[in-house]
């Protein structure tokens, strides 16, 4: 869906392609694999309260709590007073016990003696959990690169002119170095908010066209900010408000039709303006020579706007370009 047809003619400028992690190059549903709980503390129980939580919240890591805890059986409980700052996670009451779902470094800013208590890091995706304001547990995930990520960001220079291509995630940085390694993009952030996303994508704007493919509440900042926007699927009204073209089936494939059209509209484009107005100039030299009459003319002009007009509409039938992927 374009809903804002200023981005099929800036699509094609574009020479930075920013991505986030999950849901765009990765398919966007992990799983929750383990479920590390602090000492005296009952994994159902946490479970229960966590999964109570997250079912009021889009995020993608939200759906694999939730479907960990019907394949657990844990019941869902009451919940009261449910809020999701950006980049700070989720708060709740929940049983009229205080939980808050939040990440290792957001974790280490308010409370660094708590960090202590924390596993390891691994591999994959962790969020830890607050009850009453203490420790409780650290769920970790894994979630699947798309199997078309590196040929599509190989795709991108070769066939689209993109210069840069960067992933930029609010996941840890080993985690997003992992991804970037897979589908071989060199310049990749982990660790970044929303308002870091922001900022870098206003810093790329200033040194050309960028185009930011997102899919959570968190991009909605950048998607606003980058010259074209471009939404995975419908997690958040928040996201695809924000964005210029909502990429309804979350499909790599269709990133790349979007830039195939944008590219044919414009040359279209300025084929029937520039064409129209050239043989409108040879119309009116042959005129003032003396060599076309007046109702000569009229019809010729008229005739130039309906060959504009007609090469105009070959952007409406489908074009061989956009099956080079």
């Amino acid at each position: 869906i374009v809903r804002d047809p200023a981005v099929l003619e800036q699509i094609d400028h574009c020479r930075t392609m920013i991505f986030d992690k999950t849901g765009t190059l990765t398919y966007g549903q992990p799983r929750l694999t383990e479920q590390l709980v602090a000492a005296d503390v009952d994994s159902q129980h946490v479970l229960s309260y966590v999964a109570s939580l997250e079912q009021y919240s889009k995020h993608p890591l939200s759906r694999a709590i939730v479907d960990a805890a019907r394949e657990q059986q844990a019941p869902l409980l009451e919940v009261s007073e449910v809020r999701e700052p950006p980049g700070a996670g989720l708060i709740g009451t929940v049983a009229g016990r205080s939980i808050q779902v939040t990440s290792r470094n957001k974790l280490a800013s308010f409370d660094p003696a708590a960090v202590s208590q924390l596993p390891p890091q691994a591999g994959g995706l962790e969020c830890v959990v607050l009850i009453d304001g203490l420790y409780a547990a650290t769920y970790r995930f894994r979630d699947t690169p798309r199997r078309d990520g590196a040929s599509f960001v190989r795709h991108l220079p070769a066939k689209h002119g993109i210069e840069r291509v960067v992933l930029l995630s609010g996941d840890r940085k080993s985690e997003v170095a992992y991804l970037a390694d897979l589908v071989g993009i060199t310049e990749y952030y982990g660790d970044q908010s929303p308002e870091d996303k922001l900022s870098f994508v206003r810093a790329a704007n200033s040194q050309g066209a960028t185009a930011f493919v997102g899919d959570g509440i968190n991009d909605a900042p950048a998607l606003m900010a980058a010259n074209v926007g471009i939404a995975f699927g419908q997690n958040s009204d928040v996201t695809t408000e924000a964005a210029g073209v909502v990429i309804m089936d979350s499909s790599l494939g269709k990133v790349n039709d979007l830039l195939h059209i944008g590219r044919r509209m414009r040359r279209i484009a300025l084929q029937s303006a520039v064409g129209g107005m050239a043989l409108s100039l040879i119309g009116m030299i042959i005129a003032a020579a003396g060599y076309l009459p007046p109702v000569a003319g009229a019809v010729a002009q008229e005739v130039i706007d309906v060959v504009a007009v007609l090469n105009a509409l070959r952007a409406a039938f489908p074009s061989s370009e956009l099956n080079d992927y």
